[in-house]
């Protein structure tokens, strides 16, 4: 499969979506035109392209049933689902059933337009994680924003508090670390003291730290993720997951970021090999960030060869946290092409991103 595209320039079509493209040696996610990318041999990276927005009608909205479990259900589904495949194939959907929320909120009075108005900023919200993870930073910013304007209006400082973490996780990862610990401080001042989500907003700061480069900082919070988890209860659906072996994935990727790579490569390693088989989308982040960690060990040899793996759930997901790490190691991997595997890994990556000319 073919992905080179020798175009005269990416066009102007107004039907776009972002993609990841080589552009001077660096692999980038930039707007560029469906037709594009459909005659390139990579076409499901077309999957987001918008299709025209299609209101319920009044009777739709009727025959619904109970609209607040229909519209959760839906967004459980949506959840699983990205676990499997990621978000680029159900973000679309995830915005056509946020558009049709909309709808019946705004019909909605007292409690049930108040709850709809709840569930609909989780919508929002989880929209701003699905297109980060495509690389569309204008659209998770976008849908991030919204989240919280209407996080405030619910009156749910829970929900405030953990869409300012994502806000925290955002920045950083769009390259603002610096106000990425504004965010965290904010979202810890907002979460309830003992609570997971202060564990949450500790962790996003934890990392800021570590991309500006303060260390010691960074460990500290760590520490102090850790302690606060060992006392913190159960906040139902915030911060479920949170664990002491998720704290030392979180670390082990400030770890990287650091440059103790031997560290991070254990870490990373670790929870490739107790990861559940269902999050096939964070095995690929594991895997991209493991292999970048090990060809910083300088062991360049596994690191193509875990690089690899990568890159076939890259392409399946088109995940921008994927590619970007998969981006970094081809980097690290590129004075050394002669060595075993790392000229396949490299030639690998190459067809599944575009090459405008």
């Amino acid at each position: 499969m073919n992905a080179v595209v020798r175009a005269g320039s990416l066009g102007d079509d107004t039907d776009t979506v972002v993609v990841p493209a080589r552009i001077h040696g660096r692999i980038l996610f930039v707007p560029v035109p469906r037709r594009v990318v459909l005659a390139s041999g990579i076409a499901g990276l077309a999957a987001t392209a918008m299709p025209a927005a299609t209101p319920a009608t009044a009777t739709e909205l009727a025959d619904m049933g109970s609209p607040l479990e229909h519209f959760a259900q839906l967004r459980r589904v949506m959840i699983q689902t990205d676990n499997l495949i990621g978000p680029r194939h159900v973000l679309p959907a995830l915005q056509q059933h946020l558009g049709s929320l909309a709808t019946r909120r705004r019909s909605a009075r007292g409690t049930d337009a108040i709850e709809l108005l709840a569930l609909e900023t989780r919508y929002e919200e989880l929209a701003g994680w699905f297109a980060q993870d495509i690389g569309d930073e204008r659209t998770a910013h976008g849908h991030t924003a919204k989240a919280l304007d209407a996080s405030h209006i619910t009156g749910d400082t829970d929900l405030t508090a953990y869409i300012l973490g994502r806000k925290a996780q955002l920045a950083v990862d769009t390259g603002h670390p610096a106000d990425a610990l504004g965010l965290a401080a904010a979202a810890r001042r907002t979460a309830r003291p003992g609570s997971r989500l202060e564990v949450i907003a500790v962790l996003h700061e934890a990392h800021a730290r570590a991309v500006l480069g303060e260390g010691s900082e960074a460990h500290r919070a760590y520490d102090t993720a850790l302690a606060l988890l060992g006392r913190a209860g159960s906040d139902g659906v915030w911060g479920s997951w949170l664990d002491a072996a998720y704290i030392s994935t979180a670390r082990a990727r400030s770890l990287a970021a650091l440059g103790e790579y031997e560290q991070a490569a254990a870490g990373f390693d670790s929870a490739l090999a107790v990861l559940p088989s269902a999050y096939r989308r964070d095995r690929g982040v594991y895997l991209a960030r493991a292999a970048r960690a090990h060809a910083g060990t300088g062991n360049v040899t596994l690191a193509a060869r875990i690089g690899g793996q990568a890159v076939g759930i890259a392409a399946e997901t088109g995940s921008a946290r994927i590619f970007g790490q998969l981006d970094r190691l081809d980097q690290a991997l590129a004075p050394a092409t002669g060595e075993d595997g790392v000229a396949e890994f490299r030639a690998s990556l190459d067809r599944i991103v575009l090459h405008p000319a």
